[in-house]
């Protein structure tokens, strides 16, 4: 079974909607879909904005629904000139980008008395998701890094040339490292999927509520697709 979480309502009301055979539970204030999505057992749920609601997401679905893998959709600010509004990215590993114990000796955004900087997301499930991406969502590019996470929407071009200068980051957002964070933990393998809505700088606000649709449409493309190849 696949756990797929989605911040918004909006991310997975599509989804909900291919749906078969769906039964639903409510968790710690969230609604967990059951069902079936192109043929493939899931778990779609909405779980909140920030970091705290999507990892206690993520462990719900790991406790109760003992899921095989966690796939998180949503939208992102890119940090990546090359990278335009409506690309999509995958993440090859996350980090909590305002995670500071530099007092301590670690490196920012490290997690105090962890044995990582990042969390490595599942190579085999970016492989395919680049694969489906390509054909479901021809009329854009998909890019493959790292996505920092941080209780911050964004909008700052100082801030932004911060995130990309020390993390090497392709795209922030916030909730994908907790999901990677907590899915780590667990052992169980995860991807972060993220379809670029706004350019994460002074431009964020405009850009954000224009293109917001457009990219939910690529993620929600890119999520059957990859559903029927599980």
């Amino acid at each position: 079974m696949i756990g797929i979480i989605g911040a918004m309502d909006e991310e997975v009301a599509k989804l909900k909607e291919k749906m078969d055979d769906v039964k639903v539970e409510t968790i710690a204030a969230m609604d967990f879909y059951e069902g079936n999505l192109k043929g493939h057992p899931v778990v779609v749920v909405r779980s909140g904005i920030g970091k705290v609601n999507a990892g206690m997401c993520t462990q719900i679905l790991a406790l109760k629904y003992n899921v095989d893998a966690i796939i998180n959709t949503g939208i992102a600010g890119s940090l990546d000139a090359d990278i335009d509004i409506g690309d999509i990215v995958l993440s090859t590993d996350t980090l909590e980008h305002d995670m500071d114990a530099v007092a301590f000796g670690y490196p920012v955004g490290q997690v105090p008395r962890m044995d990582t900087l990042s969390f490595v997301a599942d190579e085999k499930l970016r492989n395919i998701a680049r694969e489906v991406c390509n054909e479901v969502n021809p009329d854009i590019s998909v890019f493959e890094g790292r996505i920092v996470s941080g209780d911050q929407f964004v909008s700052d071009k100082e801030k932004k040339e911060w995130l990309s200068s020390t993390f090497s980051g392709k795209c922030t957002e916030m909730e994908g490292a907790a999901i990677g964070h907590a899915a780590y933990l667990n052992g169980i393998p995860f991807l972060i999927i993220r379809a670029i809505s706004d350019k994460a700088d002074d431009s964020a606000t405009v850009d954000y509520p224009t293109f917001e649709a457009k990219a939910i449409d690529h993620s929600v493309r890119l999520l059957l697709g990859l559903c029927e190849r599980l």
